[in-house]
């Protein structure tokens, strides 16, 4: 059941998405002019039943998230995200057709790999809460 704010006509909506999984490549990071950072990666999430393929989701970070991915996120690290769903709209450069693309905006990002997850990846250890931006 939708619960309503008495002081809203409308019901309220919420657009939350947590997802575990695993970096199915290592994050695309650009960095502009203006000193914004966002970082492009997907996820890979396994289904209850084990012998079900992954759901696969692209996520965008920006930020100083997106400095801590691209800094310890890599290939196969288990990552935690927090963020919404947003639906990127474009029009194709070569036929002019409209396309759009399913994407997560990462508000949050945890690293969930222990120490020997990431010195198997071959991305050094995990970062103290002293290296950690936020």
């Amino acid at each position: 059941m939708i619960k309503q704010n008495p002081r809203l006509k409308t019901p309220m909506s919420i657009n939350t998405i947590t997802l575990v999984g695993r970096a199915g490549r290592d994050p695309e990071v650009r960095y502009f002019e203006s000193g914004s950072v966002v970082a492009n990666l997907t996820i890979a999430v396994n289904r209850r039943n084990r012998n079900d393929e992954p759901d696969w989701f692209n996520l965008e970070i920006w930020g100083k998230q997106a400095q801590v991915a691209a800094d310890y996120v890599k290939k196969g690290s288990l990552i935690g995200i927090t963020g919404s769903f947003k639906l990127d709209r474009w029009n194709d450069r070569n036929t002019g057709e409209e396309r759009s693309k399913p994407v997560v905006r990462v508000e949050r990002l945890d690293l969930l790999g222990s120490k020997r997850d990431s010195e198997s990846n071959n991305f050094g250890q995990a970062p103290n809460d002293d290296e950690i931006p936020f």
